[in-house]
């Protein structure tokens, strides 16, 4: 008998909500060894009823194993932080999956909850694929589902899109020194300047004018940022404003520019001068060390998935980095990844996307700087 199991669980849906499933598996804490693989094709649901679907499913077969120690494993931040405690769970769908996963999770003497990059919950994703695939009669895959079959938006209006949006309000981060040189920055945590702080203040102070960012009972809209300094200041100047608070999120940090990270564009191309021109055509190219854009596309997507998930038809005023949004605005419009080189957005601009829940979208705004003048 094993003492102590690590699970994997993931899920997926092609459509959110579309043809779903999940994957997990079972393995030895101390040797690796897989014990127990589940999988299983769910009809269509979300995403995250599809990642809530894996983890009952592991938990379900480690308890299986005899464990008494259970470490879970998974890529959905939603997920681990719910079930970790940290995160409320509003949406009805999931009340039900979590309150199962927790009376299953009591059987042990203890269980634990990280949050892994999606490429290092690669077997539960290809279990997961392989549900799908066999559910749509589709041939199998190997990458992830988010990015193999994106979900296909269109604008709202004419288009018949039905239900309450999530209206995502996209405001870049003001100015840093990095920013001033025009330097690769990614996860250098660097603070605003001066000018920057201002420019925060300004789009807070645009903000702070816009209907549906303080609620019927004062409430004010969700603000979530990435976890580095210069996103986290221009966050703060919004809570301020609206007298709400900051919440963070690791999927909206920016690209790792690895041994870029900087150096100007002219140096970078300089130094590798084959793979520079890769980088700015290519979305699969990294840099050295770094993360491509591809890649950049995965945790953004999963991101997009958590926020719609825990904020269903509200406002939410993200704050981020210039290739996030741009990746946001482009999974609003359907477009392919050549958006990411022809898109250009200034510090402090402001951008709005609505995610409906019938599966289209609709953007509102592009890179808009009046609150600078």
């Amino acid at each position: 008998m094993t003492e102590r199991v690590v699970v994997e669980a993931d899920g997926g849906s092609r459509g959110n909500p579309g043809p779903a499933g999940y994957g997990a598996v079972v393995k030895d804490a101390v040797t690796g060894e897989v014990l127990v693989e589940r999988h299983e094709f769910l009809g269509v649901v979300t995403n995250n009823v599809a990642e809530y679907s894996g983890l009952i499913a592991g938990l379900a077969a480690a308890a299986g194993t005899g464990a008494s120690i259970v470490d879970v494993r998974m890529d959905s931040k939603l997920v681990v932080e719910q079930m970790s405690g940290r995160w409320k769970i509003k949406h009805a769908a999931l009340q039900p999956l979590a309150a199962r996963a927790r009376e299953l999770a009591d059987a042990f003497d203890r269980v634990s909850y990280m949050w892994i990059p999606r490429a290092e919950n690669s077997h539960a994703d290809r279990l997961a694929n392989v549900a799908m695939d066999g559910g749509t009669g589709r041939p199998a895959k190997t990458a992830p589902a988010r990015v193999t079959e994106p979900d296909r938006v269109s604008p709202a209006g004419w288009t018949g899109a039905r239900g309450t949006p999530t209206k995502l309000l996209l405001l870049r981060h003001g100015q840093t020194e990095m920013s001033v040189d025009r330097r690769y920055s990614g996860r250098g945590d660097v603070p605003l300047t001066e000018h920057g702080r201002g420019q925060a203040a300004a789009a807070a102070k645009r903000l702070a004018t816009m209907p549906g960012l303080i609620g019927e009972d004062g409430e004010a809209a969700p603000i979530v940022a990435s976890p580095l300094t210069r996103t986290k200041q221009t966050a703060q100047a919004v809570a301020d404003a609206l007298g709400g608070r900051v919440e963070t999120h690791p999927g909206l940090i920016e690209t790792d520019f690895g041994e870029w990270e900087g150096l100007t564009f002219a140096e970078a191309a300089e130094r590798d001068p084959e793979l520079h021109r890769c980088w700015l055509s290519d979305p699969s190219c990294a840099p050295p060390g770094g993360e491509s854009f591809d890649a950049v596309y995965v945790r953004v997507r999963g991101a997009l998935d958590d926020l719609v998930e825990q904020h269903a038809g509200r406002t939410v005023v993200v704050v981020s980095h210039v290739t996030p949004i741009k990746t946001l605005l482009r999974l609003g419009l359907d477009a392919g990844p050549s958006l990411l080189f022809r898109l250009h957005l200034d510090l402090a601009s402001l951008s709005i996307v609505e995610f409906y829940p019938d599966g289209n979208a609709s953007v509102r705004l592009v890179n808009d700087i009046s609150h600078l003048s």
